[in-house]
């Protein structure tokens, strides 16, 4: 018998010096306020993969612009994946992440459907962990703050040839966040596309690479432009199966207590919220199904009070109530319209949960001490 492959190496990060931090009042001005995505820390981490050498050249320095030859191949074929997560203040003032290690494996099964090479999963969380102690003064102290933490990796070799790449760069940079939706709604209202979807059978849909959010972005922009907050899709076969939101995942509350949420068939992104949500729930004793539900349905339970909640979540909004539904068949109000007793309290539970201020029964947290 054979033996197995040695374990690849761990990878040192080396420190480089920053010539030019951002001084300490300018930063404190910047994330006073810091909205979504806008405004970024001074470092980042970069590694290198070659098919010769395999990952190399760590580094966590300063962020800067990428110099990329016109011909990378990412901007021609979009070999490119990511993930965020966020890295939380607990109530003892230590920096913590949640669920680090589903990042890294849902990552690496992106790489997988997009032909790109997988990190070590102790890579992935190191260069995530180091890059967070680095930056840790740039964590808002607006309400709900966190950093923000946007790991990626694209094809960076010049070849203009229809094959994976050879060369690749894995990054991490990190982004004060406050709250995600711009309205600032106790619930949003969204959009039922009829004429997008965003993933077919066979697709990308599990995976998290960005040509999935530029597909949605046409049909966001007709949620947006006819005043909803988020655009819902529905199954690109029948067009009646409810699958999720541009980038959130969706469950449904009913009336006797119980949960719905639909299937992981291969269409839709694996949540890590998801996934926390669903065990939350199942330790209170609810009872959870993981099946498809129809727009239809939707519609009939909400008219007839069966159907109490909806909400959407994901890293970036967490738990975030559904209030109405708009079609081209008209529009419905799920409950009162705002946020119900269950979606509050699983909400509640997950945030304190990622804060340190309850107990962690599933060793969930990663204190960065």
């Amino acid at each position: 018998m054979a033996d197995a492959p040695a374990a690849p190496p761990a990878l040192d990060i080396a420190r480089l010096p920053h010539p030019a931090p951002v001084p300490g009042a300018t930063r404190a001005q910047a994330i006073a306020d810091p909205g979504f995505g806008k405004v970024f820390t001074d470092h980042m981490v970069r590694i290198a993969w070659t098919e010769q050498r395999g990952w190399h050249d760590a580094t966590l320095g300063p962020r800067e612009p990428i110099s990329l030859d016109p011909a990378a191949a990412v901007l021609h074929y979009a070999q490119e994946v990511f993930e965020g997560l966020k890295a939380y203040r607990l109530a003892d003032g230590a920096m913590a992440l949640f669920r680090p290690e589903e990042n890294a494996r849902r990552f690496n099964a992106s790489a997988r459907r997009l032909a790109m090479p997988e990190l070590p999963e102790e890579a992935f969380v190191e260069a995530v962990r180091q890059l967070v102690l680095a930056d840790a003064e740039w964590f808002p102290k607006v309400e709900g703050g966190s950093l923000y933490l946007r790991p990626f990796m694209f094809a960076s070799e010049p070849f203009l040839g229809v094959r994976p790449a050879k060369h690749f760069t894995f990054l991490v940079i990190a982004s004060p966040a406050g709250n995600y939706f711009k309205s600032g709604a106790p619930a949003v209202s969204i959009w039922v596309s009829g004429d997008y979807t965003r993933a077919a059978p066979g697709g990308t849909g599990a995976a998290k690479c960005g040509g999935n959010y530029a597909a949605s972005l046409v049909p966001q922009a007709e949620a947006i432009a006819r005043g909803h907050d988020q655009v819902v899709f529905l199954d690109a076969v029948e067009r009646k199966w409810v699958e999720e939101l541009g980038g959130m995942n969706l469950f449904f509350v009913f009336a006797d207590g119980s949960l719905v949420t639909p299937p992981l068939t291969g269409t839709i992104l694996p949540g890590i919220t998801r996934d926390s949500l669903l065990s939350l729930a199942r330790d209170e004793g609810l009872v959870v199904r993981e099946e498809r539900y129809s727009l239809d349905q939707w519609r009939e339970d909400a008219t007839s009070g069966r159907l109490t909640e909806a909400f959407a979540c994901g890293t970036a909004a967490v738990v975030t109530a559904v209030g109405r539904v708009a079609g081209a068949d008209g529009a419905f109000t799920i409950g009162t319209g705002g946020p119900g007793q269950t979606t509050s309290r699983l909400r509640e539970r997950l945030v304190a949960i990622q804060r340190g201020t309850a107990p962690d029964p599933h060793g969930w947290v990663m204190r960065l001490d």
